[in-house]
């Protein structure tokens, strides 16, 4: 992944430092900043050398990407909008051998759409749940496990009027 202040940068946008996070609401003190440590760094209730623990990294990543589209470049947002998208529709067991065989169907697919782009939901607006609330509420795994698949499914689900486009995808991926 590039750098996160580049993107933002590339993409108009100006991280603040101080207060809640700009793009979920989060909890937090240094903004995006912070909420990234707590992305990268604060599911530590999770065992995920535990294969059966793994479907929760995806929904972290792909919930986390989707609130905060602005520091991701604009084919992120049609990568994680699809997965969970497979996920939650068609019931597909997800794992890491499938996210790269996924990467190379949308660069195809890209590669006929130039000017396609996802527009994300209003800032703020992407789901209730956030990395902080799961830090703060998580009393054991099976809690911070419960709460990761509601903010999966909330962050999805703010994103209704992109789903038929990654429908189609799906079906694409699937039909490969």
């Amino acid at each position: 992944m590039q750098d996160y202040i580049n993107f933002a940068e590339k993409n108009g946008v100006t991280l603040l430092d101080k207060g809640k996070c700009q793009f979920c609401g989060a909890d937090t003190k240094r903004g995006i900043h912070e909420c990234l440590t707590i992305f990268n760094l604060g599911f530590q209730k999770i065992d995920f050398s535990n294969i059966e623990n793994h479907i929760y990294r995806f929904l972290i990543v792909d919930a986390h990407a989707l609130q905060h589209p602005e520091i991701h470049g604009r084919w992120s947002n049609h990568f994680h909008l699809t997965r969970l998208h497979l996920i939650f529709e068609y019931n597909i067991k997800w794992t890491y051998a499938l996210s790269p065989k996924l990467s190379d169907y949308l660069n195809d697919y890209k590669s006929k759409r130039r000017n396609e782009y996802l527009s994300p939901p209003n800032l703020k607006e992407r789901g209730n749940i956030t990395t902080s609330d799961i830090i703060n509420i998580s009393t054991s795994e099976i809690v911070c496990k419960e709460l990761i698949g509601k903010w999966a499914v909330e962050v999805y689900d703010t994103w209704t009027n992109c789903h038929n486009v990654v429908d189609q995808i799906s079906r694409g991926f699937l039909n490969r």
